[in-house]
């Protein structure tokens, strides 16, 4: 089995689902002595092979990783939807697209399929997010050799994936961009500081391996982390500008500008911390939980807002350090990041 501490450079790129993370991406990461994921999160399974075909082409003898969304329970109703929806109409209408109201609890985003695809591919490492697989299921990666990484975000989150069989931990603390892994979408994210957390879970992991993630922007916070006792670091607002990732221009040009971060989960249902705009600002107010469906209802309008140019109606995922972030290749990103010999 794949041994996280065997990375020659501990800098883990986070899978950023929806455009950011590209076979590129990962590929790059991995030839530079780090870890990259193929995000499977929006994908189906014929698209999560041909993403994760071309990485692995890419990325020689690198090692390569597989992230998926674990399916949760359906937390909205109808009701709730099409009220989200009538709250969100005027600003798609003046963006010129009409949203659909999706089937309430349908969308499992092919799970079934990935896993057994996962089972297929064999990446060195398959993590999880949005909740803990079952015991059966990590007993099966892990009879193939397949390590694998459940995505906490407090300690009895840890201690459930350690109960379940997880090979190792991805901690993400709340700095973090794009969406925070909670097991229960219907929670208030634990805003512990990474630091503390990690203590925390390392406390409970034992011999476990545990990746720190969330606001790691620079060499001094990755040494940080690595002298706390994780692994690696896992970085994902850091890759946003890098040229291989698939980050949208809107998303490129705001990332530059003046702003903060902050989370929200007008666009999802689901909490993530974005870059602060007027329209996310109002509508966190009327925002109900409720992943996949709100993220299905929203998709039209975020794509819209950064076809033509309208930030302040886009999803711009940015973690706290996202003024930090370089544009270059990731291979210089990588050497950047890691910390100085001894």
């Amino acid at each position: 089995m794949f041994d996280l501490r065997s990375l020659p450079a501990p800098i883990i790129a986070a899978p950023m689902a929806g455009g950011p993370t590209t076979p590129e991406l990962a590929a790059a990461v991995s030839r530079s002595g780090g870890l990259g994921f193929v995000a499977g999160g929006y994908l189906t399974a014929a698209e999560l092979r041909s993403r994760f075909s071309r990485a692995r082409e890419l990325a020689g003898p690198g090692a390569l990783g597989i992230n998926l969304f674990v399916p949760g329970p359906t937390v909205i109703d109808e009701e709730a939807l099409e009220d989200y929806a009538a709250r969100l109409a005027p600003y798609a209408a003046a963006l010129g697209v009409t949203l659909e109201l999706p089937r309430v609890g349908q969308d499992r985003e092919d799970y079934e399929a990935k896993l057994a695809l996962v089972g297929e591919l064999a990446p060195e490492v398959v993590s999880f997010t949005f909740g803990c697989p079952t015991p059966d299921t990590l007993g099966w990666l892990r009879a193939q050799g397949i390590c694998t990484s459940v995505t906490v975000t407090t300690r009895a989150e840890a201690e459930a994936a350690l109960s379940a069989g997880a090979t190792s931990l991805t901690l993400q603390g709340p700095d973090a961009g794009g969406h925070r892994g909670t097991f229960d979408q219907m929670a208030v994210p634990d805003a512990t500081p990474l630091a503390i957390l990690l203590d925390d879970v390392l406390a409970t992991a034992g011999h476990t391996p545990v990746i720190a993630a969330g606001g790691i922007s620079s060499p001094a916070a990755v040494a940080a982390v690595l002298s706390a006792g994780a692994v690696a670091a896992q970085l994902g607002t850091a890759f946003l500008l890098a040229d291989e990732a698939g980050t949208h221009a809107v998303h490129r040009t705001a990332l530059a500008l003046p702003h903060e971060s902050a989370p929200t989960r007008v666009f999802s249902g689901r909490y993530g911390r974005a870059l602060v705009t007027e329209f996310a600002s109002a509508m966190d107010l009327f925002a109900p939980a409720g992943f996949p469906e709100i993220h299905s209802l929203v998709a039209p309008l975020r794509a819209a807002a950064l076809a033509s140019d309208h930030p302040e109606f886009a999803c711009l995922w940015a973690g706290t350090g996202f003024a930090e972030a370089i544009a270059a290749p990731a291979s210089r990103i990588v050497a950047a990041m890691m910390p100085p010999r001894d």
